[in-house]
C-alpha cells in the first residue's frame, strides 16, 4: 500500500479515541470547561449509561454566539495563546481536543449565552460538521448535549462495558469533582433518576455527605491547609478518616492537584504509608486530598485525557503528603466519642515498663547507643497529639480485656493490644534517643535459618543490631546471638525472627517497623494472662500517654467505648 493522507475525518475519529474512552470520559471533558468558565452550579443528565444521552448545564461565563464554531475547530482555545502558557496554567486544560474529538464521535448540540448579552448562540454538529446554527435566548451560561455518542464508530462500543457499569463511572467522575469543587452545587439524573445533588455551600464536609453518606463524613479528620515542605512551597488540604473507617480497596483516596483531579499510585502509598500501623492488613483509608503547588513546578500535560501529571520534585510533594496525613492522625484521632484530653507526650525514658524484665544468666543489660550518623532522625517525641481520658480501673474480663471507666463511658481495653502500642512506642523513643536496652547472653546461641531467609537476614544485619540483635554468621545457614533486645531476653525471640523474615521476605521496605512492632508484639502481656490491679494500672497509665492509643502497630484496636448514651439507649433510659 503506498504513502497517503488519511482522510480528514479519519484523522479526527482517531485522535477523538486517544481523549474519549468512554462516556465518563465526555463527561469529565465537558465538567471540567463548566468549572474553567467559573460555574457555581452544574447539572449532568445521562442515559443509557452515556450512549444515549449526556448533557451537562452550566451558569458559566458562557460563549459568545460568534466563537462557537470556532470551539470545535482542532486546537481551538481560549486558555493559552503561545507554548509557554502550558506551563503556567491555572485552569484545568489544556490538550485541545476536547470538543472536537466529542463532535467526531457523537452528535453534538450547544447553546451558550455570555453574561450581559441579550441572547445567545446554537450550533448542531454530525459527524464533526456543522448541520445547524442560530441565535437563541437563554440565560448565561452553557448547554451541550451529546448524543447516540460512537454511533459512528461501532467498533469501540465492543470495548464498553453494560450501561449500568457505564454509568456508575460517570457517577464516580461527578462524585470527584463534587468533593474537589465544594463550593459548586452539583446534580445528577441518570435516567430520568436523580442521583447526587450537593449544596455547593463550600463545606468539604457536606460534599462528603452526600458522596459516602453521614456516617463516613462523622468519622472524617480535617488536615487543615498549610505548608507541609520548608523547601518549597507545596500545601496540603483535605479531609482524611480516622483508623475506625476503612475500606476492603483503595478506590476511596481521591487525590487532586491544583484543584486538578488526578490518579498517582505514588502519592496514594504516600496515603497508605500514613496509616501505617493504624489499619489492619488488607484495609485502606477514605482520603480527599488537595495539593496546591506553583503551576511552573507541574506538568499537566503529560497524559492525553490530563489524569497523570509530573512533578518538578515529586519526592518532596510525597513526604508534604505524607507528614500532613500522619499529623492529622496523630493529633486528632479520636477515642469513640469520649472528648478528648491532651496530655504531655509519651517520654520512655521516664516511664517504668510494665514488667521489668528478668535478666538470663546475671549477664545484665545494657544501653545501646546508636552511631553518630544516625542521630538525624525525625524527633518523634515532639509531635503534637490528642489522648485518651484518664480511666479508673473496674476490672478483668477473662484474662484478656480490662475494663475501665472514663467521664463519658465504659472502656474496654484488650490488655495485649494496648501492651503492643506501649512498647512499640517505647521502642521507637529509644531508638530516636539512642538509649536502646539490650541482653548480653552468656554465651552466643545460635540461631539456624531457611536457605531462603539467610540471604534477609545477611542483608539487615545492621538493622537487627541497630535493635539489639547482634548476630554473627556462622556457617551457610546458622547464625550466632551475642545480644538480645532486654524486652526479649526471656521470650522465645528465634521464633520472633523467623516471623519476621516470613513476612519480609524479600521486600526492603519497612523492616525496621516490622522488627520493633514483632519485638512489641513478642514482647507484651499475652491474650489470657491474669494481672493484678496495679499492673492494670500501671498499663492504663501507660496507654493515656502515648502518641496514638486506639491501635496496635498491625492496625488492631486497643479498645473499645460504649458512652453514657448508648448505655442509656440499651437499657431503655434515653
Amino acid at each position: 500500500m503506498p504513502i497517503q493522507l488519511l482522510d480528514p475525518q479519519v484523522i479526527s475519529r482517531i485522535a477523538a479515541g486517544e481523549v474519549i474512552e468512554r462516556p465518563a470520559s465526555v463527561v469529565k471533558e465537558l465538567v471540567e470547561n463548566s468549572l474553567d468558565a467559573g460555574a457555581t452550579q452544574i447539572s449532568v443528565e445521562i442515559a443509557g449509561g452515556g450512549l444515549e444521552l449526556i448533557r451537562i448545564s452550566d451558569n458559566g461565563c458562557g460563549i459568545a454566539a460568534s466563537d462557537l464554531e470556532m470551539a470545535f475547530q482542532r486546537h481551538a482555545t481560549s486558555k493559552i495563546t503561545r507554548f509557554e502558557d502550558m506551563f503556567s496554567l491555572h485552569s484545568l486544560g489544556f490538550r485541545g481536543e476536547a470538543l472536537p474529538s466529542i463532535a467526531a464521535v457523537a452528535e453534538v448540540e450547544v447553546t451558550s449565552c455570555q453574561e450581559g448579552n441579550p441572547s445567545g448562540g446554537r450550533l448542531h454538529m454530525r459527524d464533526g460538521k456543522t448541520f445547524k446554527k442560530g441565535a437563541l435566548g437563554r440565560s448565561s451560561g452553557t448547554t451541550i448535549s451529546a448524543v447516540r455518542l460512537f454511533q459512528s464508530v461501532p467498533a469501540r462500543l465492543k470495548f464498553l462495558k453494560s450501561r449500568p457499569t457505564e454509568a456508575a463511572h460517570i457517577a464516580a467522575v461527578i462524585s470527584q469533582y463534587a468533593l474537589d469543587y465544594p463550593e459548586v452545587k452539583f446534580s445528577l439524573v441518570m435516567d430520568g433518576k436523580a442521583s447526587l445533588t450537593t449544596p455547593g455551600n463550600g463545606k468539604l464536609s457536606d460534599a462528603i455527605i452526600q458522596v459516602y453518606g453521614l456516617e463516613v463524613a462523622r468519622n472524617m479528620l480535617d488536615i487543615g491547609e498549610q505548608e507541609w515542605n520548608t523547601d518549597a512551597a507545596i500545601k496540603v488540604g483535605g479531609m482524611v478518616s480516622g483508623p475506625v473507617l476503612s475500606r476492603s480497596t483503595s478506590n476511596y483516596i481521591s487525590l487532586f492537584v491544583n484543584r486538578r483531579w488526578i490518579n498517582s499510585r505514588r502519592l496514594s502509598w504516600a496515603i497508605e504509608e500514613a496509616y501505617h500501623g493504624l489499619l489492619m492488613t488488607g484495609k485502606h483509608p477514605i482520603a480527599i486530598i488537595n495539593i496546591e503547588v506553583a503551576p511552573a513546578d507541574i506538568d499537566v500535560n503529560i497524559h492525553p485525557t490530563k489524569s497523570e501529571v509530573k512533578f518538578k520534585d515529586e519526592s518532596a510533594v510525597y513526604g508534604a503528603v505524607q507528614r500532613a496525613v500522619r499529623q492529622t492522625l496523630v493529633s486528632m484521632t479520636p477515642v469513640s466519642s469520649i472528648a478528648e484530653v491532651a496530655v504531655a507526650p509519651y517520654e520512655a525514658t521516664k516511664q517504668p515498663p510494665l514488667f521489668s524484665p528478668h535478666h538470663a544468666g546475671g549477664a545484665g543489660t545494657t544501653s545501646y547507643s546508636k552511631p553518630e550518623s544516625s542521630q538525624s532522625e525525625p524527633q518523634r517525641l515532639a509531635t503534637p497529639k490528642t489522648t485518651l481520658p484518664a480511666l479508673r480501673l473496674l476490672g478483668q474480663i477473662r484474662n484478656s480485656y480490662i475494663v475501665a471507666e472514663g467521664p463519658d463511658g465504659l472502656y474496654l481495653i484488650d490488655q495485649h493490644a494496648a501492651h503492643e502500642r506501649i512498647l512499640f512506642e517505647k521502642l521507637g523513643a529509644e531508638k530516636i534517643l539512642g538509649k536502646l536496652e539490650v541482653q548480653a547472653l552468656l554465651s552466643p546461641l545460635s540461631f539456624e535459618v531457611s536457605p531462603a531467609h539467610a540471604g534477609v537476614l545477611a542483608e539487615h544485619l545492621d538493622d537487627l543490631a541497630e535493635m539489639g540483635f547482634l548476630l554473627e554468621a556462622f556457617g551457610a545457614n546458622t547464625y550466632l546471638a551475642r545480644t538480645v533486645p532486654a524486652l526479649l531476653a526471656e521470650k522465645d525471640w528465634k521464633a520472633m525472627l523467623s516471623e519476621l523474615l516470613e513476612s519480609v521476605g524479600r521486600e526492603q521496605s519497612q523492616f525496621m517497623e516490622r522488627l520493633m512492632a514483632l519485638t512489641a508484639c513478642h514482647s507484651a502481656v499475652r491474650f489470657g494472662q491474669t494481672l493484678g490491679e496495679d499492673e492494670m494500672r500501671e498499663l492504663l497509665r501507660q496507654l493515656e500517654q502515648v502518641e496514638l492509643p486506639n491501635s496496635c502497630p498491625h492496625g488492631r484496636p486497643t479498645l473499645i467505648c460504649l458512652t453514657h448514651e448508648q448505655l442509656g439507649k440499651e437499657f431503655k433510659r434515653v
